[in-house]
């Protein structure tokens, strides 16, 4: 039997652990899929959509008029309040001029009361006259009162048309919807001509031109990573691009079923998110994706 030299059995030995270690270094540090930040856009009024201008996979402006809400009831409302409360403005100087003219009656009543209570003093007239000048006075004085108590409310009700007209105002601002950002509609919800409401979604909409890698790493990994920190991207296992770590998930959670990590046996892991540039349109939600950590100094 043919007997190899100790020096060429340590040669294949060293080999095989050269190989090995290329082997491990390039198996990805974490493994996940891409998502974006999706967001649904609702109807901020209630009544029948008369403008729905989104389609599934079109590309939308922000700011741009995407839904619009009938108004015509809305509109009623605010002639209505606001025929009221010219009304009510008109009524308040003409209550203003009744009150002048009652305190100036009340001081002509004063100067006659001082001079009757003089010449029933004297006995020159009855008491009866100043009896009667003194519930003059008082009857002047309930009116006055009553005018004056009038005004205010006047002045409250004014306030109050006021603010139903400006809540008026908001709701048939707010029945014009507007693309909150720059994005892509995944999903529609409504159709034109149908009745909507408040709080009811209309579409999905999502910025596909920034992707998030979300991977699982071990807690042995985790002190490894740190945000904003570039990594590699890697796609369909080949192709590369670079991301950054945005968000690191403070608490451990049970293995997702979909997902493989470094470890097999690892059941807890921590929640990591890449942000990466997807200007090409290449990426799409729920694509799988891996992320390589940069080498370390010493590793």
């Amino acid at each position: 039997m043919r007997r190899f030299p100790k020096t060429f059995s340590h040669l294949v030995f060293l080999l095989f652990l050269a190989l090995t270690a290329c082997q491990k270094s390039d198996k990805s540090d974490g493994y996940g899929n891409f998502e974006a930040t999706e967001i649904i856009v609702p109807s901020e009024a209630t009544g029948k959509l008369e403008l729905l201008d989104v389609e599934e996979g079109r590309r939308m402006a922000a700011g741009s008029v995407v839904a619009v809400v009938d108004t015509t009831q809305l509109h009623f409302s605010r002639s209505q309040l606001q025929s009221e409360r010219e009304s009510l403005m008109a009524r308040r100087p003409s209550l203003g001029a009744r009150i002048g003219v009652l305190l100036e009656e009340r001081r002509n009543i004063k100067r006659d009361l001082e001079r009757y209570r003089r010449l029933v003093k004297e006995g020159a007239v009855p008491s009866k006259q100043l009896e009667d000048i003194e519930n003059r006075l008082s009857v002047i004085d309930k009116q006055i009162g009553s005018l004056e108590t009038e005004n205010p409310g006047i002045a409250g009700e004014i306030s109050a048309k006021e603010a139903r007209m400006a809540q008026l105002n908001d709701q048939i601002k707010k029945s014009v919807v507007r693309n909150p950002v720059d994005g892509v509609v995944l999903t529609r919800y409504a159709e034109r001509g149908e009745l909507t409401s408040y709080g009811k979604p209309l579409y999905k909409i999502a910025d596909l031109q920034t992707m998030f890698l979300r991977v699982y790493l071990s807690g042995a990994q985790v002190p490894q990573v740190r945000i904003g920190e570039e990594v590699e991207v890697l796609i369909d296992g080949s192709k590369s691009r670079k991301g950054r770590i945005t968000w690191i998930s403070a608490k451990a959670e049970f293995t997702p079923k979909i997902i493989q990590t470094r470890e097999d046996r690892v059941s807890m892991v921590y929640a990591v998110k890449v942000q990466v540039n997807n200007q090409d349109g290449h990426l799409k939600i729920g694509m799988p994706g891996e992320m390589r950590l940069p080498a370390k100094p010493g590793s």
